[in-house]
């Protein structure tokens, strides 16, 4: 199609009609490029969306695959992919037609990841390369699925990396009351860490908690969002899954702790977050403690995990467990199977007995 040249300004033009995905012609018109070619070089880019023609180069496509994705994400999770897609995979492979994307340049895309170092000689770690190819495939998948590639590069060239360590780091009960304690000088950080130990809420959940959140008659507290400080903005929504919205008994000690501690706030309205802190504040937190009192040093999730492993210690079922702390019961059974060995003998007793 042709192109244009504004001669008053010396600058070229793209101007023409398109089918949108109604099929109704629309006109289509950009301004400013320096060059004919440039003008040309857009023109055909933009066609080749629409179309969703193959041959289309990969940079093309991810702008289709963005576009088509970025509202039906959560923000927070797509400014993640966007990173990885913008810094990990685009400047290997953006000028490449999608169509013209093999195995081998998957395996070699992979070699350059493997072998990266940061500045002191530290490499991705294996989760890392597993998030990277996951969401090249996703890319690849997307393709396929959705504008007939006949099949997936990266699928076919294997994965790398691993899945995360299935290990769990956690306190005994006599660690956390040792490192609760060294908390006691700062009220905040205290009740903050007195909510995930013995809720097993995640962080963004506490975070997010308000004063209308609290039942202190019926003894509860409602999980219903989740706080994300993205971009330099305070961010509240929804909680990560449907299953994490739901309402948790407290014990009767943490019920009257927390009473005590809005009772304290001056002046906080009930929809006012009480924990006025970010996740970097926590983790700074659990470092200050772990050195004052000489425990472990363990992740900040790692109060969730305790929570889970002690309700599987008093002998709760994996369908009540998941209901306190918004999992489904499937990935409770799966994560945390070697906390549940009874079970396994159990289950060979009852089959032993059926064979008498």
């Amino acid at each position: 199609m042709p192109v244009y040249k504004d001669e008053a300004k010396g600058t070229w033009f793209a101007a023409f009609y398109f089918k949108d995905w109604q099929g109704k012609q629309t006109k289509k018109m950009k301004r400013g490029f320096a060059t004919k070619k440039e003008a040309l070089a857009w023109e055909r880019d933009f066609l080749q969306q629409k179309t969703a023609d193959l041959n289309m180069n990969f940079g093309s496509f991810v702008k289709i695959y963005c576009n088509d994705m970025r509202n039906r994400l959560k923000r927070n999770t797509w400014l993640t992919k966007e990173s990885i897609i913008d810094q990990k995979i685009l400047p290997y492979s953006k000028d490449k037609r999608i169509n013209d994307i093999k195995t081998t340049d998957v395996i070699q895309w992979q070699n350059v990841m493997i072998n990266y170092r940061n500045e002191s000689g530290g490499p991705y770690s294996p989760v890392y390369l597993k998030t990277l190819h996951n969401q090249l495939s996703a890319l690849f998948n997307y393709a396929v699925r959705h504008y007939d590639l006949s099949a997936n590069p990266a699928q076919k060239a294997g994965n790398m990396g691993k899945e995360r360590n299935k290990e769990i780091e956690f306190w005994t009960k006599e660690e956390y009351l040792k490192f609760a304690d060294s908390m006691m000088d700062k009220p905040i950080s205290y009740y903050a860490f007195q909510m995930l130990y013995w809720c097993g809420l995640r962080l963004g959940e506490l975070l997010a908690l308000t004063p209308a959140d609290f039942d202190f008659k019926n003894k509860t507290v409602k999980v219903s969002k989740s706080y994300q400080r993205i971009e330099m903005e305070d961010v509240v929504t929804s909680p990560k899954t449907e299953k994490s919205n739901r309402i948790i008994t407290m014990p009767d000690f943490l019920c009257e702790e927390m009473n005590e501690y809005l009772n304290s706030i001056y002046e906080v309205q009930d929809e006012q977050r009480i924990f006025p802190i970010s996740k970097s504040y926590l983790h700074h937190e659990m470092d200050r403690g772990a050195k004052a009192t000489g425990v472990k040093r363990i992740k900040t999730q790692g109060l969730r995990h305790w929570h889970i492993s002690l309700l599987i210690d008093m002998g709760f079922s994996a369908v009540a467990i998941a209901d306190r702390v918004g999992h489904e019961s499937i990935d409770i059974t799966y994560r945390y199977a070697h906390l549940f060995p009874s079970k396994q003998q159990e289950i060979a007793n009852k089959l032993t007995m059926e064979d008498e």
